[in-house]
This record gives structure tokens, sequence and C-alpha cells, in this order.
């Protein structure tokens, strides 16, 4: 009879310890396929970016691809970098998923940092680096205004040069015992675009042929009249054929050879028989 009950107890014993196995295992069981439904997330291909490397252009960030519980959130931090891809420091306030590139790009290469992030984790993932950074080639600088009409002269800067590309004289040639003429002289720059407001200055050479009169200015025609008397130099020899001259045109204010003026010999016909 004693026998008995503790063999009845030890059956009760037994039951209640495999009862509570069995629902360990069954709550330990649920407990575990819980935790592995969440993970942080991974980086399973890299992130991109999409446009032109030419300054100006709009870069695009692509997010790659990421796997982990969901919902994924993404950041983005736009990276300069040398011309191999190397040696990157973060874009101040470049946080968003397209970059317009700027002038301080050009020369560079850039990468993009995307950072994945849900309620397990967070991981990054980087772009390869763009193309070396262009920008267009910047035009030489013409010194001439706008426009396809008449230049003032004020409105004129190097590289542009002054050109004195005609002349008349009154009286058409020169005799000898011509008292007086008249030099006209003809000024343009930037393709043949007249000038007004040069400053024009002739003399005779060799010197002492004809008075040097004071500077004429150019007309809005481009042209400038300057009249000479004759002094005792001339004629220069017995078998004089022609009247040279020395002309300059320059911008008040230049130096006289330089700036944009500009410096010619030209000649008049002399006959000493009229």
């Amino acid at each position: 009879m004693h026998r008995h009950q503790f063999s009845g107890t030890r059956t009760k014993y037994v039951l209640v310890v495999l009862v509570a196995l069995v629902i360990g295992a069954v709550i330990g069981s649920t407990g575990t396929g819980s935790a592995a439904g969440k993970t942080a997330p991974k980086s399973t291909s890299p992130a991109t970016i999409s446009g032109v490397a030419h300054l100006g252009s709009t870069l695009t960030a692509g997010n790659g691809t990421f796997s982990g519980t969901t919902p994924i959130t993404y950041a983005y931090q736009w990276r300069r970098c040398d011309t191999d891809g190397g040696s990157c420091s973060d874009i101040d306030k470049a946080a968003r998923t397209t970059y317009r590139l700027a002038q301080i790009d050009v020369g560079n290469t850039l990468r993009v940092v995307v950072t994945a992030k849900n309620s397990d984790g967070s991981a990054h993932s980087t772009s390869v680096p763009t193309a070396v950074v262009t920008a267009p080639p910047v035009a030489a600088p013409t010194g001439c205004p706008t426009g396809t009409g008449g230049i003032a002269v004020a409105d004129l800067g190097l590289p542009a040069r002054l050109n004195v590309d005609s002349q008349s004289i009154s009286p058409a040639v020169v005799g000898r015992s011509t008292q007086q003429i008249t030099v006209r002289v003809h000024v343009t720059a930037c393709g043949s675009r007249v000038v007004q407001g040069a400053m024009v200055y002739a003399t005779a050479v060799p010197f002492n042929q004809y008075s040097i009169p004071a500077e004429a200015a150019t007309g809005a025609d481009g042209w400038a009249s300057l009249t000479m008397s004759r002094q005792a130099g001339y004629p220069a020899s017995r078998q004089q054929q022609l009247l040279t001259m020395f002309v300059r045109a320059s911008k008040a204010g230049d130096p006289d050879l330089g700036g944009v003026s500009t410096r010619r010999l030209i000649s008049f016909p002399v006959n000493l028989n009229g």
C-alpha cells in the first residue's frame, strides 16, 4: 500500500515535468521565431549616382539595395573626393538625394553615402566615384563691347587694339608750293567697327616738313582730321615722291606706347613739279 502511493506521486511529478518542458519548448520556439523576423539593414548592392559630371549638372543618388526588416528609412551624404575617388570629405549641407555640381567640384570626383536605418539598426553603402567633374572652357576676353555697331573708345579694353585702316589727304597730291594740308585718319577695332573718341596724333617723317597739330578725336564715323602747315624742312629732298607720316591712335589715359593704342606709318604722293 505504501509502495503504491509513492509510485503515484512519482508519476504525477514526471507528468508535471513533462508538461513544463513542453510549455517551455513552445514558448521558446515562439520567442526564437519572433527574433529571427527582425533584422538590421544590410547592403546587398551598392549605392549609385546618376547624372553627368559637368559643372551645373544635377547628380541623383540611388539607394542601392538593402535587406532587413521594413520599414527602412534612408539618409544621404555627398562627399567630394580627389581624381581617383580617394581623400573624400563631406560636403556641407549636401544631405539630399540630389546635388548640383558647383565650381568648387570641378577637377574632383564625388561619392554619395547612403545610410539605411530601421528599428533594429543601420548600415551604410558608398557609391563608386563619379567621373572627374568638368567645366566648359571659358572664352578668352576680347576687350570688345557687345553688339555690331560703332564703339566708344572708353568701352574698349585689352586685348582689343585700335586699327588705323584708312587715310586721305587734301590736296590729294602734295606739290612743291603746298602750304597747308589736311590729313584724315580712320580708326576701327573689333572687326572693323568704327571707333568714336580715339585720339589721333600725326607727324611728318622726317620732322620739320609740316607742323605737328594737336591730337584730334575721331567722330561717330571713326574719322579724325588734322591740319598741318608747311615748314622749312619741306621738301625733304629734291627727289621726294612721298610724304610719310607717323600716326598713332590711342585711348585717353592709356600710355602712349601701351593700352589699346596702335601706331603705323602712312604716306601720300608728292609731285615737286606741281
